[in-house]
């Protein structure tokens, strides 16, 4: 994490301080959990609630450079924590990780914290949602020319780009939910994971309190195949923001100047050149989407441990658990602010929809040809011919454009009267489906 990228919410989540208060609570509920189930003395759990509690609610860098100081010397985070909460219980600290494996702390607050993560990065999805469906709606009916390949194809309409980008990111906003409820998993199984010095109902309590599933089968740790998933979950939205940024970048593009971002007063965009507005936000989204990814595969090979349990994982997700949740959550944060402030030209989408005299349309003159009776392949070789060649003759003297060249052209003529013609090469046909495509995407929403 640097501060540059991080937004403090998410820092928080990752910070000393909210790991230990989380490590407390774990076992401070489990304590209580062995005391129901007559495992410990009720007056313990009180009290290493009560005491753990107070400590807490004091706890500053100092103990945290405390806690650092014994594991200087037991080579041992967990070990260190629970040295320093015996400090201040006292004589119950005894009954405190009864029966209890490291892991069943690490794990169980991992989980916590990737839960809560989870929960911040869907309600930063939402924010996305939310902008790309306004700005869908208010160019639902805005033409501009769809492009495959980069080359000009068919004309669409801008509110159906951003509808598409809707959509994935909707797609996406159920995986993370999926992945979140996934990794949302408690373990508290001792050293193997078979509870010899446990009662599993002391796992189920603790699972409850704390809001988390408990895990079928833990080996000790719990199988990170889930947390895989949840970091394969954060990689596919980050490829959703690049594919919007890079779309972004393209329309900002000098040659198309079809939208860009929002250039506020003040701002410079180039040290040497004073013209410059550069698509500087979406050139930097895309480059925090490839470090979200980045800890796709990491999360991966974590998934193969040694007889079921090593600690090869934990130094991993030390880095990718707040490196790539905590980077997401700016690149959203951003994503949604750069779309709600996107400077859309309409005018300029118009004119380059039309800027190749009009052959974009060639496909409707195509299917228009075949309906008064041509054959496909003769259809083809006319349209094409007429086409490539009012292509070639763009800003020449013989430049003519696509309709007076099918026009002149006897055997169109033959078949279609300027009427029919210009009803193949009018743009709104390609658009009178889109309420069908908005109701898939938005349902009833009109607006």
């Amino acid at each position: 994490m640097i501060p540059r990228y991080s937004r403090p919410a998410m820092a928080a989540i990752w910070s000393p301080e909210h790991r230990f208060r989380l490590w407390f609570e774990i076992e401070a509920t489990a304590a209580e959990g062995m005391a129901r189930a007559g495992a410990t003395p009720d007056e313990a759990a009180r009290l290493i609630r009560e005491r753990g509690s107070k400590a807490m609610a004091a706890f500053s860098a100092a103990d945290i450079d405390r806690i650092d100081a014994i594991e200087q010397e037991t080579r041992h985070d967990v070990i260190a924590f629970l040295t320093w909460l015996a400090e201040h219980i006292g004589p119950e600290s005894r009954f405190v990780h009864q029966g209890m494996t490291s892991s069943d702390l690490l794990d169980t607050c991992l989980a916590l914290q990737l839960a809560e993560a989870a929960d911040l990065l869907l309600a930063d999805l939402d924010s996305v949602l939310a902008a790309l469906r306004k700005r869908a709606f208010e160019h639902k009916l805005t033409p501009t020319i769809g492009r495959s390949h980069g080359i000009h194809a068919e004309p669409t309409s801008f509110g159906l780009k951003l509808a598409g980008h809707y959509a994935e990111f909707a797609r996406n906003r159920d995986r993370l939910k999926a992945a979140r409820a996934e990794v949302a998993t408690c373990a508290i199984s001792g050293a193997v994971g078979t509870y010899a010095h446990l009662d599993p109902g002391v796992e189920a309590y603790v699972a409850e309190k704390l809001g988390l599933a408990v895990e079928t089968v833990s080996t000790q740790v719990i199988p990170r195949d889930r947390h895989a998933a949840f970091f394969c979950a954060l990689g596919l939205v980050a490829s959703a923001v690049e594919r919007l940024a890079i779309e972004v970048r393209h329309l900002q593009r000098s040659e198309l100047r079809e939208a860009e971002e929002f250039f506020h007063p003040g701002q410079k965009g180039s040290s040497a050149m004073p013209h410059k507005r550069n698509p500087v936000l979406s050139e930097n989204l895309t480059g925090l989407a490839r470090m979200v990814r980045s800890a796709v595969v990491p999360a991966l090979e974590d998934v193969a441990l040694w007889h079921e349990r090593d600690i090869s994982h934990s130094s991993v997700e030390r880095m990718i658990g707040p490196d790539a949740t905590v980077t997401l959550d700016f690149a959203l944060g951003r994503l949604a602010g750069m779309i709600e402030r996107l400077v859309v030209y309409p005018e300029r989408m118009a004119a380059n929809l039309e800027s190749l005299g009009g052959v974009v349309h060639s496909g409707e003159v195509l299917l228009a040809l075949t309906r008064a009776g041509l054959s496909r392949e003769d259809a083809y070789r006319i349209v094409q011919h007429h086409a490539m060649a009012t292509w070639r003759a763009l800003g020449t003297a013989d430049a003519r454009n696509f309709r007076e060249r099918l026009l002149a052209d006897a055997e169109v003529s033959g078949r279609l009267d300027a009427a029919a013609l210009d009803a193949a090469l009018d743009p709104a046909r390609h658009l009178r489906h889109v309420d069908t495509i908005f109701a898939r995407v938005f349902g009833a929403q009109t607006a």
